[in-house]
């Protein structure tokens, strides 16, 4: 949601820290908070003034007419205080239907003041501007100040001066105190636009001669517009509406949603309830709380929330663990439902959220059957067949009972059978995948030929025609009644390579002569061309750095789809509006600041540009266009027959319920002829009335559906077009969020709009005040599709419409990745891996999850045990692995690895290029010794030669032992690092058989030559043997493989890389210039005849 309610001692902040007015504003931060474990003495020392002064106290809980409800003490000293706390701190209290416990407090100075000097102020955003009231008596019996006050209307991008506010606000305020009012409200004014508010109250503001003080406040900030404020925000803790705790586990939720591009939203409402949701999209979760709510389950009702926006399965089942764990803490003598719903998704894997919440239905199985917990599901969408069918298997496997429904149920029906209003039906078998796709069996490379170019009843070409120019008047603001055509051409901003193949494969369908996509636009790249498929050939669509160049060389554009993100989406839609091509903008991103929006929608009504969205999935007109991903996938466009136009248009703020209506009309009527989904958020771009009025007066129209939703009021507008006879076609309308007024406290819905701020915007006075109008309204969703296909035949009947023939679609091939994805294919893979696995929510090293590994502190070796040897390592082995990385670390700049990697980083070579340059020289001669050691003592061990025999077998065979002889160290010079490393493996290994067995090899060599000692690389090697043959992890045969195929070299490797890094990193810092060798230290040995 975007307006979130403030705590009173946050709004007081912002506003003591920001504004800036000509009146001192008094008593700046001048306030105690207090809760039920509030030490009092240390209260006092923080706030020594609480001693001295009158005091006031009174709840900041987001409690409304705290005066009325006697909730304010007022003029008490400190005991005063107290003793008034005493009946209400830390005790229930119900307000209105709410009940909920009084805990947060403020104490604030008691400021002494007549009755004329209170005043009431109060600013609120709304769609053509913000608002300002005023009223020059305020206090607890200020009473209906929206009849009473002074209002101000400041429009978008327009300025609040002094000389407006004394001109329209102040008419009943004395001379003497204008001015300092004027001042301080434009610098309210000032500050409520700079800080994102939506709504900003303060009641009353007392001025007196000592100055201005704001007593009481309530306010609401715009929460999207974080990344704009969050430096004069800080982090801003948005308290829980009165009667409602908050819990940790929507706190987790909020997390998951903040960290995630999905939604993820989750309201506890009633934790013992009975009725708990799950359900999939912003308006399907409305509409599912609606359908239990009319069903009398309102008191069970447990959540509210929904996920949508495609999350991964990992976000799945996190999300769904959340809702079972939370529902199987409390037994309920009748068992527990849980509706897992959803409209039918437009983009997003069915099948994988499924599966995240089959390992969660699998993680809580016990419990789930402890507690008696019915599931009934569904749901449609791309792979939604694959879905439900691993959902009613893990039903058969965990012996839950699971009942699985697709796109072939009504939406809201599983909750009828959940509380036993309906009869739960035989269900018929799932298919096995979503293969609705048809293959091209002609081998035609060209586009096949239309179906059905037109809708049932669209008038002639000619008529259209005339009509059509006629009717372009009655669009204010020049804009256009037809949006779309066959011809339209569009320009995709972002790199949405799948929509856009979507919407490539929505033209070949429909039969369009060329793609709809002419360009796109991403400044992250330079220009280029991006494949694509245009039936079953490639084509190639161009990409632009930025916006101009696509329309320079694309003038037939006039369609922008914007995909940016909420950050950027406002500036790349301002940038497109200034090239006059343009006529309609569809803005894909959710949560933009609603200030952003509004001025977007000023600025386009001056341009006579239509703008779809924000928080939208866009729109679709049947034959013609569709933006980015509505529709969903292919087979859901062929089952819904939207290839071709029909006879009824729609209008939708949600995109998910978008596609349902596209699901019902299919199945009710003829089909859809256009469908738009405005967004969610309280200001879309183009409205309800907008396109019902481009449907009235498009000819191929015959009947409206729309699907309104609590909060707003731009359904009345329909209402009056229907009364003022503006609106001759037959309207089909229902508005969602009725069960908002059954709620003991305010809930706000999964979309930014739905929230209720009066009776009027509430669905039910909505859907009264449509009946009343003569619109038709069903009695709820549940009768939607009914009533429309009622109406729909009357139109038959009357000869208004008159079906034609169906033709088969055009056939379009699938892609090889959903094919995959639904299991019709297999090809080898190019690649195998068994260590590490990046696809999901999280890294998982050799099946263990990153955080895990933190967790259980594995560190470096044990990491290495993982990702080399795809098993955990006993605790010593990790140990030993990590002394071996330091002890190999480095050994000075003189040898051959450390001296490539200088001489490369002195010739100005990058560190990938010098590290590189050093570790070419790891070999049997330097560093490499580690696996040749391992072998030759491995071998010689397990021939059962004694060392003897071994050192005369070397010899006899001219042939170094590795591992052995040292050019500094000897046995009277001893390398510490094996000192170290030996000491380490004999106190912690269970069993050294090859060690002991080279240091029997040691005194023999060393008794010939002192140097010739077991070396670091020798050592390491046959400790490192006799740890993966004794410590339990390996098996023999494992254990001589990973010597056999250099594992034991990577050690050195990767421990002498950090010192070659140092090496470079050190000739850096000391600026070291080009190396050459010097002649002296070169020996020139040239044949006698070239000398002379």
């Amino acid at each position: 949601m975007s307006a979130k309610a403030i705590s009173e001692q946050t709004g007081k902040e912002f506003l003591y820290k920001y504004i800036s007015t000509k009146g001192a504003v008094q008593n700046k931060f001048r306030y105690a908070k207090l809760r039920p474990d509030t030490d009092w003495d240390l209260l006092v020392q923080e706030h020594p003034w609480l001693l001295t002064e009158r005091l006031v106290v009174k709840p900041d809980q987001l409690i409304k007419r705290r005066g009325k409800l006697g909730l304010i003490g007022v003029n008490l000293d400190l005991n005063g205080v107290k003793e008034w706390l005493k009946p209400r701190l830390g005790l229930e209290m119900t307000v209105g239907r709410a009940k909920g416990v009084l805990k947060n407090f403020l104490i604030e100075p008691f400021v002494p003041h007549q009755q004329d000097e209170e005043f009431y102020v109060c600013i609120y955003a709304a769609r053509e501007g913000d608002i300002v009231l005023f009223h020059h008596e305020g206090g607890v019996d200020v009473g209906d100040v929206d009849s009473k006050a002074q209002r101000f209307l400041v429009e978008v991008d327009g300025n609040l001066t002094e000389q407006n506010v004394i001109m329209h606000l102040l008419q009943h305020v004395t001379e003497s105190r204008k001015s300092t009012l004027a001042s301080f409200i434009v610098g309210l004014f000032k500050l409520y636009e700079e800080l994102y508010f939506t709504y900003l109250e303060i009641n009353p503001l007392v001025v007196t001669a000592a100055g201005i003080f704001v007593l009481d406040m309530a306010a609401k900030i715009d929460a999207t517009a974080d990344y704009i404020c969050k430096s004069k925000w800080g982090d801003v803790e948005f308290p829980p509406p009165f009667g409602r705790e908050a819990y940790p586990e929507e706190a987790y939720i909020a997390d998951l949603d903040a960290k995630s591009g999905a939604s993820l939203k989750l309201t506890i409402l009633n934790p013992k309830g009975r009725i708990w949701t799950m359900v999939a999209g912003g308006g399907a979760s409305v509409v599912y709380s609606d359908t239990i709510c009319d069903l009398g389950g309102v008191d069970e009702l447990a959540n509210y929330g929904e996920y949508s926006g495609a999350p991964s399965e990992q976000q799945t089942y996190d999300y769904a663990k959340t809702i079972l764990s939370l529902m199987t803490r409390e037994q309920h003598p009748e068992g527990k439902i849980l509706i897992i719903g959803g409209s039918i998704a437009n983009f997003t894997n069915v099948a994988a959220t499924f599966k995240g919440i089959v390992r969660a239905i699998k993680d809580y199985q016990t419990p789930l059957q402890n507690h008696n917990v019915s599931i009934f599901v569904r749901r449609g969408g791309p792979n939604y067949q694959e879905g439900l069918r691993v959902m009613g298997e893990v039903g058969k496997t965990t012996g839950i009972p699971i009942y699985v429904f697709g796109t072939e149920t009504h939406m809201t029906a599983i909750v009828g059978m959940a509380l036993g209003h309906r009869t739960i039906p035989d269900q018929p078998p799932m298919a096995a995948h979503t293969a609705n796709f048809l293959l091209n069996a002609s081998g035609s490379p060209s586009t096949p030929a239309p179906s059905r170019t037109a809708s049932f009843s669209d008038s002639k070409p000619d008529d259209t025609n005339r009509t059509s120019i006629s009717l372009k008047q009655n669009i204010p603001h020049g804009k256009a009644t037809t949006l779309f055509s066959r011809h339209t051409k569009s320009i995709i901003w972002g790199m949405q390579t799948r929509a856009v193949q979507g919407m490539l494969d929505f033209d070949y369908v429909c039969s369009r002569d060329e793609p709809s996509v002419a360009a796109m636009v991403y400044p992250f790249t330079g220009d280029h061309k991006q494949k694509f498929y245009w039936g079953h050939k490639e084509i190639l669509i161009p990409v632009y750095k930025n916006m101009a160049d696509a329309l320079k060389k694309h003038p037939e554009v006039d369609v922008l789809i914007n995909f940016a993100s909420l950050r950027s989406a406002y500036d790349s839609t301002v940038e497109t509006m200034s090239f006059s091509q343009i006529r309609t903008i569809a803005i894909i991103a959710e949560g933009i600041p609603e200030a952003l929006t509004r001025r977007l929608i000023k600025m386009a009504d001056e341009k006579g540009v239509t703008i779809i969205g924000p928080a939208t999935v866009g729109g679709i007109k049947p034959g013609c266009y569709k933006i980015g991903n509505t529709g969903g996938m292919l087979d859901n466009i062929l089952a819904s027959k939207l290839y071709r136009p029909g006879s009824v248009a729609y209008v939708s703020r949600s995109g998910g319920m978008s596609n349902e209506l596209n699901n019902i009309i299919s199945r009710t009527t003829d089909g859809v002829y256009e469908g738009v989904a405005i967004g969610g958020d309280r200001y879309p771009g183009s409205t309800f009335m907008d396109h019902v009025l481009r449907y009235q007066d498009t000819p191929g129209v015959k009947m409206i559906v729309v699907l309104g939703e609590i909060g707003g009021t731009e359904e009345y507008k329909i209402c009056m077009g229907i009364k003022e006879g503006r609106i001759t076609k037959p309207v089909v309308i229902w508005c969602i969020g009725t069960c908002a007024t059954m709620f003991a406290s305010e809930v706000q819905f999964g979309h930014a709009g739905a929230c209720a701020n009066e009776n009027s915007e509430t669905a039910i006075a909505k859907n009264q005040a449509l009946r009343e109008s003569g619109a038709i309204v069903p009695r709820n969703f549940d009768e939607l599709g009914e009533v429309i296909k009622n109406v729909y035949d009357d139109l038959v009947a009357k000869g208004v419409i008159a079906p034609a023939q169906e033709v088969p679609p055009p056939t379009v091939p699938m892609d090889y990745s959903w094919a995959r994805e639904l299991g019709l294919i297999r090809k080898p893979a190019s690649f195998m891996t068994s260590i590490c696995d990046e696809r999901g929510q999280e890294l998982i090293y050799a099946g263990m999850p990153i955080t895990e590994i933190f967790k259980e502190e594995m560190g470096l070796g044990g990491v290495l045990g993982l990702l080399w040897f795809q098993r955990r390592l006993p605790k010593h082995a990790c140990h030993f692995i990590e002394m071996c990385l330091m002890v190999t670390a480095d050994h000075g700049p003189a040898v051959s690895g450390a001296h490539n990697t200088i001489v490369c980083a002195r010739a100005g070579k990058d560190l990938i290029s010098s590290l590189t340059s050093g570790l070419l020289t790891i070999g049997d001669r330097f560093g490499g010794a580690l696996d040749a050691a391992a072998k030759q003592f491995s071998k010689a061990f397990d021939s059962s030669l004694i060392a003897m025999d071994f050192v005369n077998k070397m010899k006899k065979e001219g042939k170094l032992i590795m591992g052995i002889g040292h050019r500094v160290k000897s046995i009277n010079n001893p390398d510490m690092r094996v000192q170290i490393l030996k000491d380490f493996v004999k106190q912690h290994f269970p069993a050294t058989p090859l060690l002991d067995y080279a240091l029997e090899v040691e005194k023999i060599t060393t008794s010939k030559k002192p140097n010739l000692i077991l070396n670091v690389d020798g050592f390491i090697g046959v400790a490192m043997v006799d740890l993966l043959r004794n410590c339990g992890a390996f098996t023999r045969e494992e254990a001589d493989e990973y010597v056999e195929i250099g594992a034991l070299n990577g050690i050195f490797v990767l421990g002498r890389s950090m010192g070659f890094i140092g090496h470079y990193l050190d000739q850096k810092r000391l600026k070291q210039g080009l190396y050459r060798h010097p002649w002296d230290d070169i020996s020139y040995v040239l044949p006698e005849h070239m000398t002379m």
